[in-house]
């Protein structure tokens, strides 16, 4: 006979209900089951309307009219767009300019928080007085508002494109928006592109020999003569090797507006800024916040140890506070790329305004566009949450270590 202890026999009733009623028996478990049966009632209603709906009103069901001539333009388009394209590349267009608003307002909202935050901070007692203002000031203060102040009151108060503020004779800036020189590829571009990610991949090596060496021998080794070599002086170099690696397309004033160059949308320099300014307001506030709840023993040590207050800040409190600002900050990153669909409001073509909009006016079909853009925030808000959350696991493990 072995002391080995028995497995308990496997009781299938006992499991499911368990699984479905827990602690409230089975009496838990069947109103569980009835209410899984209303959700599944109501959802066949939902869908049966809508499709007696729409064959009522002889609007063809299905993801077919992707494929349709869309035959409008868009005012903004990083990828090649005409009007004779089909509705699924407006879908990819308006995709991309949501994208490029959010990724743009995430990193300035983030530099302007943490500067707001450190203003809030300091012992300047104006300074402070400054960015408290700020902060009141912008969070109190409807974000639609802020998207049509920009837009309306600053923005398009600029001169004409032949008055317009110019800037060494190749930067205009005027109610049509700002115009700057476009960098156009040439042949040697791939190869220098090449050369800036060695060297960029080369930096970080050298970081991490230096830093382990530090960790190892409490030598710290000077290694920024040679990241400056690599980061400048390897696409140097490619440039002199393999020739210029893109040639500028300057602008030109014609008639009433001007010709080539690369020209930023007032639409979209007004929502980045409405954007960015509104979020900062509440990122500082966060990582103030996240700051303040290190103990003061923390500062006094580096202190102690001889470190000035912006590395301990940096080195010591900004680290320990990162664990407490990271899942708010996530939810303003979220909240960011959803408040982008405001941009409907002036005009700027992001997903919202030209598909669920101008293509959802144009087809009727309402059910399958608006169950696309819900999937593409959904996906979106669930990729940005992941990389927060892979990036707060490495702090952690970094803290733990």
């Amino acid at each position: 006979m072995t002391g080995e202890a028995r497995k308990p026999p496997f009781r299938l009733a006992a499991r499911l209900r368990n699984v479905l009623g827990g602690r409230a028996g089975w009496r838990g478990a069947l109103v569980q089951l009835l209410f899984i049966a209303v959700i599944v009632w109501v959802g066949y209603e939902i869908v049966e309307n809508a499709r007696a709906n729409l064959q009522a009103q002889r609007i063809a069901s299905g993801f077919g009219f992707l494929s349709n001539t869309a035959g409008f333009s868009v005012s903004q388009a990083l990828i090649p767009y005409s009007e004779s394209d089909t509705y699924s590349r407006v879908f990819l267009v308006g995709l991309l300019n949501t994208l490029l608003v959010s990724a743009i307002g995430i990193i300035a909202a983030t530099i302007i928080g943490l500067l707001v935050a450190l203003g809030r901070l300091s012992p300047n007692w104006l300074l402070s007085r400054i960015s408290g203002g700020y902060v009141e000031l912008i969070r109190n203060l409807p974000l639609l508002f802020q998207i049509l102040f920009w837009y309306l009151a600053v923005l398009a108060t600029l001169p004409n494109p032949r008055q317009s503020i110019s800037l060494f004779g190749s930067i205009f800036l005027s109610n049509r928006g700002l115009v700057v020189p476009d960098p156009v590829p040439q042949q040697a571009f791939t190869v220098f592109v090449f050369a800036i990610a060695i060297g960029v991949l080369a930096a970080l090596a050298m970081r991490i020999y230096a830093r382990r060496q530090l960790f190892k021998t409490g030598q710290k080794l000077v290694i920024w003569p040679f990241v400056v070599l690599m980061l400048i002086g390897l696409p140097a170099l490619a440039a002199l090797l393999f020739g210029a690696p893109v040639k500028f397309d300057m602008p030109t004033l014609r008639g009433f507006n001007f010709a080539g160059g690369m020209r930023i949308l007032p639409e979209f320099a007004a929502l980045v800024v409405a954007l960015s300014t509104y979020t900062a307001a509440f990122i500082a506030e966060i990582i103030r916040a996240g700051i303040q709840s290190v103990p003061k023993g923390q500062m006094e040590a580096g202190a102690s140890l001889g470190l000035s207050r912006g590395a301990t800040l940096r080195l010591v409190i900004i680290p320990q506070a990162l664990r407490v600002i990271l899942p708010p900050l996530t939810n303003q990153y979220l909240n960011l790329t959803k408040n982008s669909s405001l941009a409907v409001a002036i005009g700027y073509p992001d997903l919202f305004s030209v598909f669920a909009g101008t293509t959802l006016s144009q087809t009727g079909q309402a059910v399958e566009i608006i169950a696309l853009t819900m999937g593409v925030y959904l996906l979106v808000s669930l990729a940005t949450s992941a990389i927060m959350g892979l990036y707060g696991w490495h702090v952690n493990r970094s803290l733990a270590a």
